[in-house]
Order: structure tokens, then C-alpha cells, then sequence
């Protein structure tokens, strides 16, 4: 059972629990005039907002309904991997999604929300981030962001989407366990990043992509995708021991992998680990 948002209050935290940085979060989207972030529930802490978010779209909540979150609990990523993190140092929210969309769309939609993630993370910090086929971030060789999208489903359809970001922003040190592989966005900006800011562009670049490749596909985004693709020319392997080189993403969204033996693979799902 989801667990009601928790009343925790640390030194500097507003009077919900947040941090005075979020407090512009309402008015900067407003001003924007987008379809996402209203109604908008920032959250001391909770189990997983992605949790919810679902919870809200089976009981009404309409599209654009945001969930920020100071911390979770149960925050995953793929995988069931876990968000580490204290307050203040993350960005970590939810958008409920109500577009239509055929269950087929839902892993490029990972990709879209990438880029929209990765376009903010590029503004904030003047660098060229990329994705990590099908759903990271990264800056440098080290990842600053993740992304999980999941449906609600009936029959053949998403009823309702969410889509679940993770943003590293302000951390400097991280815990021994991710310490080679993550990055933040402050260490390199340079200024300190503002989450308000970033939250906002990320919503920016979703409101004017989703509903187009819900519709459409990843066609109008793939040359985008193409330029951000930080597997191309990358020695993988997937889970189940497929392996090649990644040949670039293509038009459906999937990661194009050729062979030794010179056969190519279309990978729609799953995860890839890098070769030495």
C-alpha cells in the first residue's frame, strides 16, 4: 500500500517538507503555459512517485498531474534498482500522461523522455550530454540521470502512462557503491544548478514531444536521438548474451546491434552492458 506523504521537516525544509528552491515550481510552469505539471504535489517524502502517480490516474487524476518528491523510500529504476540520494540533492518526479497509445510505444516513449531530460541537463550545464540506450543520461561516460516509464494498461492500450525521472543535481560525493558511475549536474555547471529550472525545461521538452511519438513513433525525434546516441560504435551485450557492436537507434526506437558474424539485431527492451 502507498504510503501517505510523510511529515518530515529538516533544517532549511519549507513548511511541506521541500526545500524553498521548489517553492517558484507552480508559477515558472504556469508562465510557460504548458499541458504538464498541473496539479503539481511536492512531497517531503514517499514510497515511489511513479507509485503515485499510478495510484492518482486510477482514481481521476487528469494529464499533467506532477508528483516531486524530497526523497522515496521505494524510488527504482530499471530493474529494480534503487535512487540513491539525500533531500536537496535530486530532482525526483513523476508525469501522469493521459495520450493514447498503443503498448508498442511505450519503450520509445523512455527514449523521448531521455531527451527531454537530457536537453535540460545540456541547458543548465552549456555540455553535451547523452543517452544510454533505453533510458540513462550521461555525462561523460558517468550516469546524471534515468528515466522509467510505465502504463496502465487495458486490453491492448495504455489507458495512462507515467513517466518516472531521476536527476542528479547537487550531489558532489556519492556513495561507494555508485561512486564510479555517477555524476551530478553541478559538477559540471558552472553555477550552482537551479532544480526549479530544470524540472520546468524537462516538462518543456515532454509537452512538445509525447504526444507526437505516442501518435506517430520516434520518426520526428530521430535525428535527435541519432546525435545523442552514446552506444554508436560501442562494444555490447545484452542480459541474455546477445552481443555486437551498436549500430545506432532506429526508427521504431530500437538499438540496432551488428555480429561478429555481420547480422544485425534489433534490441526493443532490456539491458545493455558496455564491453571492454
Amino acid at each position: 500500500m502507498l504510503q501517505p506523504p510523510a511529515k518530515l521537516r529538516r533544517p532549511g525544509l519549507g513548511p511541506r517538507g521541500v526545500l524553498p528552491d521548489l517553492a517558484s515550481l507552480t508559477e515558472r510552469i504556469a508562465a510557460r503555459g504548458m499541458t504538464l505539471g498541473a496539479p503539481l504535489e511536492l512531497l517531503a517524502e514517499t514510497t515511489s512517485t511513479n507509485d503515485l502517480a499510478k495510484d492518482a490516474a486510477r482514481s481521476g487524476a487528469p494529464h499533467g498531474a506532477t508528483f516531486v518528491a524530497e526523497r522515496q523510500t521505494a524510488g527504482r529504476g530499471r530493474q529494480g534498482r534503487v535512487w540513491l540520494g539525500e533531500p536537496g540533492e535530486s530532482l525526483l518526479f513523476t508525469v501522469l500522461l493521459r495520450v493514447p497509445c498503443a503498448l508498442s510505444r511505450l519503450p520509445p516513449l523512455a527514449l523521448v523522455a531521455g531527451l527531454a531530460v537530457r536537453d535540460a541537463i545540456a541547458k543548465a550545464t552549456a555540455t553535451e550530454p547523452q543517452l544510454k540506450w533505453p533510458n540513462d543520461v550521461l555525462l561523460g561516460q558517468r550516469k546524471v540521470a534515468g528515466v522509467l516509464v510505465e502504463g496502465i494498461v487495458q486490453g491492448e492500450r495504455a489507458t495512462a502512462i507515467v513517466v518516472g525521472v531521476g536527476i542528479n543535481v547537487h550531489a558532489r560525493v556519492f556513495p561507494e557503491a555508485i561512486a564510479e558511475v555517477a555524476t551530478s549536474v553541478a559538477l559540471h555547471a558552472e553555477r550552482p544548478p537551479d532544480r526549479a529550472e530544470l524540472l520546468a525545461d524537462v516538462l518543456a521538452g515532454l509537452d512538445r514531444d509525447v504526444g507526437l511519438v505516442a501518435a506517430r513513433g520516434v520518426g520526428m525525434v530521430h535525428a535527435r536521438l541519432t546525435r545523442a546516441d552514446a552506444l554508436f560504435g560501442r562494444a555490447v551485450r545484452s542480459d541474455d548474451g546477445d552481443a555486437g557492436t551498436a549500430d545506432g537507434i532506429d526508427v521504431e526506437g530500437r538499438l540496432v546491434v551488428v555480429r561478429a558474424d555481420r547480422t544485425r539485431a534489433r534490441w526493443s527492451s532490456g539491458e545493455v552492458h558496455l564491453e571492454a
